[in-house]
């Protein structure tokens, strides 16, 4: 396997030269990811990444943290294609350690079948358990699923048909990001937890609250005078708790932004993937 092999070149060290090569392979990885065409910066550093790249530096078995990998890819809303450059990306950077400072092009068809064949079974398995079954909620943040908030729209927008009102006139979609660009590991899940302890407390009068990407949770809220008030609480509670967590501060600033439902249904069910990954 070539990751593995390749993986033979990193020297065995002392904690401190272990944590470096971590870093660095990390680093060489994502810039080759992004070069390669990774659409959203902010999403590529899922937990399941730093295992990967544990497995490499340690000479372990990669193909488990890989299959890891592609599930959390497709839970984040990455394409098959788009996954599978990444993990080019990786085995191009694994396979030349020497070209730390050089641009590293990746190479699809040159990335072990094994590998391939391991990180796309799991991603279509995870994109397959999505279509068999809908849970309400999410069980790290006690948010609602992103299947569940696009039944919750499916029946809004019914209801609105039968009752004869616009959705789009009574409720709004706050979208909650997070730059998790500088958060590692797993303090990125206990982030999105922290953001789902407010949005629970702030919004509690029947809202449909969800988690819906890496770093990005949703609010159905209606349209009232309270709204702003809330949201201004919801955005500067969540920087008061991030900033408490010293590996978290670099992401104390939370983006909560309103967007506008559209007119029909499936524009709905569309933007609900587009503000996923933004």
């Amino acid at each position: 396997m070539a990751v593995r092999e390749a993986g033979s070149r990193w020297h065995r060290g002392d904690a401190d030269g272990t944590d470096r090569q971590l870093r660095v392979l990390r680093a060489r990885w994502r810039t080759a990811s992004l070069a390669a065409g990774w659409r959203f910066p902010n999403d590529w550093g899922v937990p399941e990444v730093d295992e990967v790249c544990a497995s490499v530096v340690t000479e372990a078995e990669v193909v488990s943290a890989l299959a890891e990998l592609g599930r959390a890819r497709a839970r984040s809303g990455a394409g098959l294609e788009e996954t599978l450059t990444d993990l080019a990306a990786l085995h191009a950077v694994v396979a030349n350690p020497a070209d730390v400072g050089g641009l590293i092009a990746p190479d699809p068809d040159a990335t072990p079948s094994r590998l391939l064949r391991a990180v796309a079974v799991a991603w279509a398995d995870a994109t397959l358990g999505d279509l068999r079954g809908v849970e309400a909620g999410e069980s790290l943040t006690g948010l609602a699923t992103e299947e569940y908030l696009r039944v919750r729209l499916g029946e809004l927008y019914r209801l609105g048909r039968r009752k004869g009102f616009h959705p789009a006139d009574r409720y709004v979609l706050l979208v909650v990001t997070l730059d998790l660009t500088e958060v590692v590991g797993w303090p990125r899940l206990m982030a999105m937890i922290l953001v789902g302890d407010v949005l629970r407390s702030v919004f509690d009068g029947g809202e449909t609250l969800a988690v819906i990407g890496p770093s990005v949770a949703v609010v159905l809220a209606e349209r009232d005078a309270a709204l702003p008030k809330r949201t201004f609480e919801a955005r500067t509670q969540i920087a008061d708790r991030l900033a408490v967590d010293p590996d978290l501060r670099s992401a104390r600033r939370a983006e909560i932004r309103a967007e506008r439902l559209p007119c029909a249904e499936e524009a709905a069910q569309t933007l609900v993937h587009t503000v996923r990954r933004a």
